[in-house]
């Protein structure tokens, strides 16, 4: 049971009064760890504008103290000792791929060198004499820390160090020996003509095409993640890539690459373009990216994270598959850039996987000190917004206005599922029930393959397919919904069920039209739209809005398997013969003689929703949960009425469901 420190408990961490009292407890703690660093504080946020200079160093300065705060009020001061240990235990690392590999190794060994030179043999005798039995990365670096601190007693080791470091960088053989590490790498240098790096191209008969290598392919089955991201070790590493250049306010990634002032115009703001043309502007959000890696490397990872948070409060929503434009902008225009999204999506798992760790994230988007311009929520203003859709811009946006003291309900026309009680607040009759603290974030998460589409996150639940972790739609929810103020429907069509007019005769001050593009993205090319070629968004969301790809549901592709259950698309591989030994045809048409054998559906299987509930209890259950799904009208249990007096309950309760 969460036990929380400083005489608060865990509902007052979602009421704004609680917040206030916690604010003061901070203060307190600042003060007594270091009496010069509070009256600081106070004056950054008493100031309209302050120096982003100034600002950085007083975020970095303040943000150790953050770190101590949040661990003891959580009762989580061992496990953020031991995370905080782990940081500084690979320190070696960077600090001798910087020195010593990169600058040293690399110049001092030629290539032609290099090639020479015999890696395994090296390696052995490293191991064998010098690094005690073993040879991995990390007591590598370590043992090359001490030896270049006794430079005259061992140089003979760091003789042979060297060659093994430029052998692992120069040559084939070595990059290949060293590929699943970090340690022996230096940045590729980038040709913005020749950017298919693991690509490779053939010729057949005058037909030219590239495919990937196979060791860089990604095999995929339903919807489990195939990129689950870096860990501790790569993170850190990018990191430490960085140059930390906030302190010469040359964080391009941050504030874009500018052109320098014209004399004609000194005071005009122009950005860089990159070789195609795409403007280097930087990250949307001006997010602080410098800031938080520094905090990152230096082991402070509950401020790290508090960082990030103070632009970018719906970070588990953008992860490190979705946004890249700071990487674009990146102040390594001409060798690879550091991989900003990754560390940003390592810091946050780092925090959640902590015991309470959802609860310490989700309490710094309420609370946040690093946040000079809007430390605690304002109070309740009486304003009143809805919001249409609830996808990425409807989500985030009804974050900042209840943060601005409004309430907010969200409505999407799509069903969405509700969460358990216990953890969103919500009953099943719109009522609330007090919130159980997480401490474990495995009890909030489900497996890729077997979740059923919750409807929240619009073109983030049903445009994504396999690249992000959809488990962390759930945690951007609970930011949400946990919250009194917030209110949320699923099933409701703004225009249809809700107009405008009803809008405001609901009391509602403000409408906010979050519903996306629906209108897809249609390519200038010949035969773009030619009989069989479907939209991307349109083909995504039919495919996961039926739960086609899912081995147990009858709405799964047609072409995964033919009537008999046997798989299909060898039908049409070229050198694929029937029985009697002649070749099969290479592609039929849909109509075509032998389409049923290739995949076409049976004709119970082409049902309407109607006919599927006829045959519903000779399906296995899985299926049949599933098939409750798929054949349930778009809305939820109630009609369209109801759902508009459902509607009408909570304006008057300011939030309610």
């Amino acid at each position: 049971m969460l036990k929380l420190a400083y005489g608060l408990s865990f509902a007052e961490l979602y009421e704004r009064d609680g917040l206030v009292k916690l604010d003061a407890a901070f203060l307190d703690h600042l003060g007594a760890a270091e009496s010069a660093l509070r009256p600081q504080l106070e004056a950054a946020r008493a100031t309209a504008s302050l120096d982003p200079k100034a600002e950085s160093a007083l975020i970095i300065e303040i943000a150790p103290h953050l770190d101590d705060f949040l661990a003891e009020l959580f009762g989580i001061q061992a496990e953020f000792r031991a995370l905080a240990a782990r940081h500084n235990e690979l320190a070696p690392l960077y600090e001798v791929k910087r020195q010593f590999v990169q600058r040293r190794a690399a110049n001092k060994v030629k290539p032609e060198e290099a090639a020479k030179l015999d890696g395994p043999a090296l390696e052995a005798e490293l191991k064998k004499n010098h690094l005690d039995g073993r040879f991995d990365e990390l007591t590598f670096a370590k043992k090359v820390t001490h030896w270049l601190a006794h430079e005259a007693e061992h140089a003979v080791p760091l003789d042979l160090a060297q060659k093994y470091s430029a052998w692992a960088l120069h040559t084939p053989a070595g990059r290949e020996q060293v590929k699943a590490g970090v340690l022996f790498k230096a940045p590729a240098k980038t040709d913005p003509q020749n950017l298919l790096v693991h690509a490779q191209k053939s010729d057949r008969e005058g037909v030219v095409t590239y495919t990937i290598r196979p060791e860089h392919i990604r095999r995929r089955k339903g919807f489990v993640l195939t990129d689950p991201g870096t860990d501790l070790v790569g993170a850190l590493d990018q990191a430490n890539y960085c140059i930390w250049c906030h302190t010469q306010s040359k964080d391009s990634c941050s504030k874009g690459l500018k052109e320098k002032p014209s004399a004609e115009a000194p005071g005009k703001v122009a950005f860089k373009k990159s070789p195609f043309g795409v403007t280097l502007a930087g990250c949307p959000l001006e997010e602080k990216i410098s800031e938080f890696h520094t905090l990152k490397a230096q082991g402070n990872a509950l401020s790290a994270l508090a960082v990030i948070v103070i632009d970018n409060p719906m970070a588990a929503a953008t992860g490190h598959r979705i946004c890249n434009d700071c990487m674009k902008s990146c102040i390594f225009q001409k060798q690879e850039p550091v991989n900003i999204p990754q560390i940003e999506t390592r810091t946050l798992k780092d925090v959640l996987e902590l015991p309470w760790g959802f609860e310490i994230y989700s309490l710094l988007t309420r609370w946040n000190p690093l946040n000079f311009r809007r430390p605690l929520p304002l109070p309740a203003t009486g304003y009143k917004v809805l919001i249409a859709g609830m996808g990425p811009a409807g989500f985030t946006l009804a974050h900042y206005l209840m943060n601005e003291g409004h309430a907010v309900a969200g409505i999407d026309g799509l069903k969405i599922e509700p969460v358990p009680a216990r953890f969103s607040g919500i009953k099943g009759d719109g009522g609330r029930v007090p919130l159980e603290p997480v401490r474990d974030l495995q009890a909030l998460y489900e497996s890729l393959d077997d979740r059923v589409m919750a409807g929240f996150g619009g073109v983030a639940e049903y445009g994504i397919t396999v690249r992000w972790d959809k488990n962390f739609l759930k945690l951007v929810r609970l930011l949400l919904e946990r919250r009194a103020q917030f209110a949320m429907y699923g099933g409701v069509r703004f225009g249809g069920t809700v107009t405008v007019e009803d809008a405001f005769d609901l009391g509602f001050d403000h409408v906010a039209l979050c519903m996306g593009a629906g209108k897809p993205t249609v390519l200038d090319i010949p035969n773009g739209l030619a009989r069989g070629v479907r939209a991307a968004s349109d083909f995504l969301m039919a495919l996961q809005l039926t739960g086609a790809a899912k081995a147990d549901s009858i709405a799964k592709m047609p072409c995964c398997r033919d009537r008999r259950g046997r798989r299909a698309p060898e039908v049409g591989r070229p050198g694929a013969r029937n029985r009697r030994g002649v070749p099969r045809a290479r592609a039929r048409g849909p109509r075509g003689k032998g389409a049923r054998r290739a995949g076409r559906p049976r004709r119970e299987d082409r049902r309407t929703p109607s006919a599927l509930g006829r045959r519903h209890h000779r399906l296995p259950a899985a299926t049949r949960r599933q098939s409750v799904l798929h054949a349930q009208p778009r809305g939820s249990r109630e009609s369209a009425r109801g759902r508009h007096r459902l509607l009408r309950r909570p304006v008057a309760r300011r939030g309610g469901r």
